[in-house]
Parts: structure tokens; sequence; C-alpha cells
């Protein structure tokens, strides 16, 4: 009884924990995967399809809020919509100015994106971890994670997009022989240490995407995995545990989006600035 009962714990751990995987099988050609086994031998090439649909979700969820915000609004008694999207326009215009040195009119406008898109992402969490997973069940999907930063691939692909703007702007900002001679010159303004400069500011230049995707995917795969513990405890402990969980979870959700956002501008501003 021991052992079926750690089988099946072991299971709804690994159930929940596993994505939609679609890709091309040595076996079964183009198919989902229907194990974690099976996603694994698909390759590089295999994508998680609930990650890329739930995230597509929330962009569009956060176009069309943001729409209709707009369209709403008023010089007059703003409603709730409109108060909401304001004070979030002025958080990010409050996080440029304490955060972004340069002069970009695209900085703005991306931080705005970044930080209001994790969010959505991030809230997801808050849903039951069973709810989604049971439901597509019954309509013969086998796998469903809703929450996309709880995938590493998402966090990641979003920290490969600020990459490839900041080195972007070095390059368009300094130039090639600016951007060089910074990488060659910084921190040791001496010919002789060059190929240590050079070693060790290409470094921190690619552990920058590496940090904010790890980062953002570490905490929100951590509290997933709570998440799912607290889940296979009996029904009184769920309720003792799950709610104060998620409360202070809701935090997290916050505060995970706004540190990812406020390095991407740190990064950024980096990036405009002159040595």
């Amino acid at each position: 009884m021991a052992a079926g009962n750690e089988v099946s714990t072991t299971y709804y751990i690994q159930h929940h924990l596993q994505n939609l995987t679609f890709g091309k099988h040595p076996e079964n050609g183009w198919s989902l995967a229907h194990s974690a086994e099976e996603a694994s031998e698909m390759g590089f090439w295999a994508i998680h399809l609930d990650t890329m649909g739930w995230s597509i979700a929330m962009g569009l969820l956060f176009i069309w809020l943001f729409r209709k915000a707009g369209k709403m609004a008023t010089t007059g008694v703003p409603g709730g919509l409109q108060n909401a999207v304001e004070m979030v326009f002025e958080f990010v215009e409050d996080m440029i100015k304490g955060a972004f040195k340069g002069h970009n009119p695209i900085i703005a406008p991306l931080a705005l994106t970044l930080f209001v898109w994790i969010l959505f992402m991030n809230t997801l969490k808050i849903i039951p971890v069973d709810y989604f997973p049971v439901l597509f069940s019954k309509l013969g999907v086998d796998y469903m994670k809703i929450v996309p930063t709880t995938d590493v691939n998402a966090t990641l692909g979003l920290a490969l997009g600020v990459f490839g703007l900041i080195l972007y702007y070095s390059f368009k900002v300094k130039g090639v022989g600016g951007f060089a001679k910074e990488l060659s010159l910084t921190p040791f303004n001496h010919w002789a240490l060059i190929p240590f400069n050079l070693l060790l500011e290409i470094v921190a230049l690619l552990v920058k995407p590496f940090s904010l995707a790890m980062r953002l995917f570490g905490n929100m795969f951590a509290g997933e995995v709570i998440f799912i513990l607290i889940a296979m405890l009996p029904f009184w402990a769920i309720w003792v545990l799950d709610v104060p969980w998620a409360i202070f979870h809701i935090l997290i959700v916050v505060l995970q989006a706004f540190i990812f956002t406020v390095l991407s501008v740190v990064y950024l501003s980096a990036a405009h600035e002159h040595h």
C-alpha cells in the first residue's frame, strides 16, 4: 500500500510539472508526447504548446485591456479600469526615471509590456493547480501547465529578447569600436590586461540573460512545486496552508515581474552609457 501510494504521489507531481509537448518523435513522427520520456526523445525542436498558448493569451489580454482603457479614457471621473491602468503607467514611469539614464522612446513601452505581461503570466499561478489539468484531461489532453513562467523556455526567451536589445543598443550608441574598447579596457585601463578584461566583461555580459531567466523561472517554479505538494495533503491541511501561501505568493508574483523589468531597464541603461 505504501509503495502504491508512493507511485501515485510521484506520478501526481510529475504529471503536474510536465508540459504539453509537440514535436517529431523518432518512432511516432510529429505528435503529442504522452510521457516525459517521449518529450525528451523529441529533442530540442519540440515545442511546449501550453507555454506558448497561455503566454500568447496573456499577451492578448494585456493588449485588449489597455486598448479598452484607452478607448474609455475620460477627463472626468475615471472608471476602475482606467484607474488601474493609470496606476501601472505611473509605476512604470517612476521606474524608468530612476533606472534609465539615457534617452530612448522605446524603453518605456518595453518596460510596460514586460511588467504587465510577466505579471499576467505569473498571476495564473493563483488558480488551483488541479483545475486546468483535470479540465483538459476530460477533453483528452494529457498535460496542461498554465503558468508560462514556470517553464525555463519562456523565461529564457524573454531574457534573450532583452539581451538582443542590449547588444543592439551597445553597438548603435557606442559604435563597434567604442563597444570593443569598453569590453577590452574595463575595468583595468591598460593594454597588458586586455585579455583579462575581455574574459571578465564577456562573461559578465553573457551572464545577464541567464540571470534574468533563471531568477524568474526559479522563483515561480519553486512556488508551483509548493502548491502541488500542498494539494496532496488532507483537505483540512490544504485550507490551512494553501490560502496563506497563495496570499503570500501574490507578493512574489508582483515582485518577480518588477525585478525582471527593472533589471532589464538597468541593463539597457548601461548599454546607452559612454565610458
